[in-house]
């Protein structure tokens, strides 16, 4: 080596001594912070799948969070509605026992009256008072808001879930395919030429009746009616005929009429399967109401409609009129219910809309026998009146009604939620799991990294060293 401006060892072992340094740097950048990627040059590819990853793991542990939460509002609400049930256990007791008139004073009478009116109104209290986080739960606030509901077709309606996007009403279109109808039998003959006795039944009672010779037909159809309470049978006079129809609708209502002694020709009353054929016996099952909601084929059960699908999860009763009819009815859903946002993501899949109606005294019940609050003092059926029945039958659905919402919320609370939040964990696991495997420092390779880039930098140094002094050897020359 006898040049001097040029020293190509000095430049050579300055190259590596920077590419070990920035080496030892990024090792020990890696050890300190944990992480494989630090930066965006680190591994591209690797940090958008990274931080991909990352924002998955955000949004499924916020979904955990959610489903947790969500599943605390519904023990708050389902824990309150199991005191309702309670006490409503204890009205029907106080029905049946107040039914026994024959056995009970007036006090006695008046004492559990002063008992329905306790439980009614604790009921109004625990409606309007069960909150969570100041938020009321069962005093309908809850509950959806429709409009355009024609009270003429339905009678009743139940939204139990219906996911409104972006606060968007809902169109709820009942097509009708077939019309549900009761258990139908006939009775014709104006008068009963010879004595009659007969045996009516329906799904929900039978007795029997008998008539003596010249019996009207329209006697006889107040004697049907007289004790419609037992046999579930009514009878109304259409022309030259009486129909007989069962209370129910549907395929497990039916009416079933038999002479048991009587004559069945000539102009004395005749029982008939149709219009044209009599016969000693006739029995008529009912048949279910059958139509599609917003194009879903709906679960007919009677008169009542059943929608279940991931947007919309309804009950709708008609009328009478309506079921006996082939009438079509729209409606919308405008509002109300509650979302929880239970997915990974903020979109209809992760979206669980859960609708709780009130349940004040004033709205269990139906619009058909009345609701629990006319069983108070003074009311239509107190106590102290003579609609015991009908009370019987109020308290029975307000039942009904708060066991089938307990079962829902019960049902959400299980089947959704939890299995929600198992299911979120172990998805939760793999993907931090996959996460880690990309962005994560393995500490026994980056120590062994470290170990070699201290030792090259080391080296790289003592030899820089050495190249810097070779170019004094030329001083040999000018000795």
């Amino acid at each position: 080596m006898s040049r001097i401006n040029t020293n190509i060892a000095s430049m050579n072992a300055i190259h590596k001594l920077v590419a070990n340094n920035v080496d030892l740097e990024t090792r020990l950048q890696r050890l300190s912070s944990g992480l494989r990627i630090n930066t965006g040059k680190d591994d591209p590819a690797g940090l958008i799948a990274s931080e991909n990853l990352r924002s998955e793991i955000a949004g499924i542990k916020s979904a955990i969070d959610n489903s947790i939460r969500a599943s605390n509002v519904i023990a708050t609400a389902e824990g309150a509605l199991n005191e309702i049930s309670a006490l409503l256990v204890d009205l029907k007791s106080l029905l049946v026992e107040t039914a026994n008139r024959g056995a009970l004073s007036d006090e006695e009478i008046d004492a559990n009256q002063l008992q329905v009116d306790s439980a009614i109104n604790t009921i109004d209290r625990i409606a309007n008072a069960t909150e969570f986080e100041g938020m009321k739960l069962l005093n309908g606030n809850k509950a959806y808001t429709v409009s355009g509901v024609a009270s003429g077709i339905v009678a009743d309606y139940k939204i139990n879930s219906a996911k409104l996007l972006d606060g968007a009403d809902m169109t709820v279109d009942i097509a009708t395919v077939n019309s549900a109808d009761t258990g139908l039998v006939y009775l014709s003959g104006a008068v009963s030429t010879t004595p009659l006795t007969i045996q009516i039944g329906s799904n929900r009672g039978t007795t029997e009746l008998t008539f003596a010779q010249n019996t009207t037909a329209a006697q006889i159809r107040t004697a049907i009616n007289a004790v419609v309470e037992i046999t579930g049978v009514s009878a109304a006079a259409s022309g030259a005929v009486t129909l007989l129809r069962s209370r129910d609708f549907g395929t497990d209502a039916y009416v079933s009429v038999e002479v048991l002694a009587g004559a069945q020709a000539g102009s004395g009353t005749r029982v008939m399967q149709t219009y044209a054929a009599a016969t000693t016996t006739a029995k008529d099952y009912g048949r279910n109401y059958s139509a599609s909601i917003n194009g879903t084929s709906a679960i007919g059960n009677g008169k009542i409609l059943t929608i279940r699908t991931s947007m919309l999860d309804a009950e709708i009763e008609l009328s009478n009129a309506a079921a006996l009819s082939t009438a079509t009815e729209t409606f919308y859903i405008t509002g109300g219910g509650t979302d929880f946002n239970i997915g990974p993501k903020v979109d209809a899949i992760g979206l669980e809309s859960v609708g709780i109606q009130s349940v004040a005294p004033s709205q269990l019940g139906n619009q058909t026998e009345g609701f629990l609050n006319t069983l108070k003092s003074g009311g239509t059926n107190s106590l102290s009146g003579d609609n015991l029945y009908t009370a019987q039958r109020i308290v029975d659905e307000a039942i009904k009604d708060i066991t089938t919402l307990r079962g829902r919320l019960g049902a959400f609370q299980r089947n959704t939620l939890d299995t929600n939040i198992s299911s979120l964990r172990v998805t939760l696991e793999n993907v931090t799991a996959s996460e880690s495997a990309i962005r994560d420092a393995d500490f026994a390779a980056e120590t062994a990294a470290l170990t070699r880039a201290q030792i090259l930098v080391q080296a790289n140094t003592s030899v820089l060293s050495l190249a810097n002094s070779m170019p004094q050897s030329v001083l040999a020359l000018l000795g």
